[in-house]
């Protein structure tokens, strides 16, 4: 394993400690006092939800998580934004490494209020300025973390904004689809000095690095 896989995996493995423990407090907090568990042998009825509900209309998100498995989503979302599909698998790959669990994301939401939310990792402003106008546009952030087709058509079209806001012709060695992705994760801001010349700082560079770790498998995922 490269130095760079490894520090990846290491990083992860102490995030999902961490937010594990965080979503055990959390839970701990929120607990009623009083409150025992099941006699042993019982089974404790799951409350049907009720029509309308959020989670009747949307199905919960498994806590395991392989981007490959929401390949169709992404070409799906991908064509509807006219974007390219590998980029989008790609940008999922780079957030894999973070735990993916809503309960866990809200229980670290909890602890940082300006985390993003979602298997796409984008935060509230750019998920509510990216809705306006579009099929979502009555979804809200805080549905990100269960509903991953919502994650992947906002982020289809996030990268559809960012495309929208690239000159013509650029200066620096980047194609597209990397001064996309340093958009997505800088801002559109510094994605447009990257395109000038400007030198990505080390977290930019990181993630441009992760791309193309990422960039063969994101290809394999969705056939291109």
């Amino acid at each position: 394993m490269s130095d760079f896989r490894a520090v990846r995996y290491r990083r992860l493995a102490l995030m999902v400690v961490f937010a594990l423990a965080v979503y055990v407090l959390v839970r701990a907090a929120n607990t009623p006092q009083g409150h025992a568990p099941p006699p042993a042998g019982k089974t404790v009825p799951v409350p049907t939800p009720t029509a309308g509900s959020p989670s009747a209309s949307r199905s919960s998100a498994p806590s395991s998580y392989d981007p490959a498995d929401y390949a169709p989503q992404v070409r799906t979302r991908a064509r509807e934004a006219g974007v390219s599909a590998r980029l989008v698998m790609a940008i999922l790959y780079n957030e894999a490494y973070k735990p993916h669990d809503p309960a866990l994301e809200r229980a670290w939401q909890k602890i940082k209020p300006g985390a993003a939310f979602g298997i796409a990792d984008m935060h509230r402003a750019t998920f509510d300025e990216v809705k306006k106008g579009r099929d979502f546009a009555d979804r809200d952030w805080t549905e990100l973390p269960d509903d991953r087709d919502l994650a992947i058509e906002a982020e289809a079209w996030y990268l559809h904004d960012l495309a929208a806001r690239l000159p013509a012709q650029w200066s620096a060695p980047y194609t597209k689809d990397e001064l996309l992705a340093l958009g997505y994760d800088a801002g559109p801001g510094n994605m447009l000095a990257f395109a000038r010349g400007a030198t990505p700082g080390t977290d930019a560079q990181a993630y441009l690095d992760r791309l193309h770790a990422d960039w063969a498998e994101a290809g394999t995922a969705v056939g291109s």
